[in-house]
């Protein structure tokens, strides 16, 4: 059993910096209108030590702190003085950790169950890659997942099944909704966000017409020059 104050001071920073940093991440979920109610959940890992930092569960996001960011180990499990007593983890954890454990390079986890994502999750449809957005952020088209029910890990091993050989951030769980991963939380919930915008477009794209596909080696080009080249370097 793992009791914070035992631990080094420069992990019990890194965990408080963490989860800092996952509270004020979670505004971001209502704002794009990618959650309701307490739906929804930001998880990182923190670094340096086996541990990440996810969301309460059933807590409001208007009620959401630093302090009330659940600490737990990689086995999804509360670290025993991370959070007040009384709040248990998000019922997603065992998913998040799951993806913690069997993909190293994942930092950051995000599930939401926004609106037009999700209508492609409940057909069992991945979202078609006819974007050139598409073509930057996800490599391709987003694909879906198999059904899992929440409770224990089996969500987890669908994501890692799902996205260990794709270049897609997201996962379209079937009948659930979209969850996403990053190299930390601000790279999985900028996922999230993009992903529900690819899906509420093609939809629409779908009722003026039919989708036109682009050439994968243009799809190619564009993920490459968006993952190495965009943006400030350095």
């Amino acid at each position: 059993m793992i009791v914070l104050t035992e631990l080094s001071q420069n992990v019990q920073d890194a965990v408080a910096a963490t989860r800092a940093k996952v509270a004020k991440l979670h505004e971001e979920l209502p704002a794009n209108n990618l959650v309701v109610w307490t739906a929804g959940n930001v998880s990182e890992r923190v670094p340096g030590a086996d541990l990440f930092v996810i969301k309460p569960s059933g807590v409001r996001y208007d009620e959401l702190s630093p302090d009330v960011m659940v600490v737990c180990t990689l086995d999804g499990e509360k670290i025993v003085d991370g959070t007040p007593d009384h709040l248990s983890p998000s019922s997603d954890t065992a998913a998040h950790a799951y993806v913690y454990r069997h993909m190293p390079e994942v930092g950051g986890v995000v599930h939401t169950h926004s609106t037009y994502a999700t209508a492609f999750a409940a057909i069992h449809e991945p979202i078609p890659g006819v974007l050139t957005m598409m073509g930057d952020e996800f490599g391709g088209d987003v694909p879906v997942g198999p059904f899992a029910i929440i409770g224990d890990d089996s969500i987890g091993r669908g994501i890692v099944e799902t996205l260990k050989d794709s270049r897609s951030p997201a996962v379209l769980m079937a009948n659930h909704g979209p969850f996403t991963i990053g190299k930390d939380a601000t790279a999985a919930v900028k996922a999230a966000v993009m992903v529900e915008e690819v899906a509420r477009t093609v939809a629409i794209a779908r009722g003026l017409g039919e989708l036109k596909p682009i050439d994968q080696k243009h799809i190619d080009s564009l993920y490459d020059r968006y993952q190495n080249v965009y943006g400030q370097k350095g």
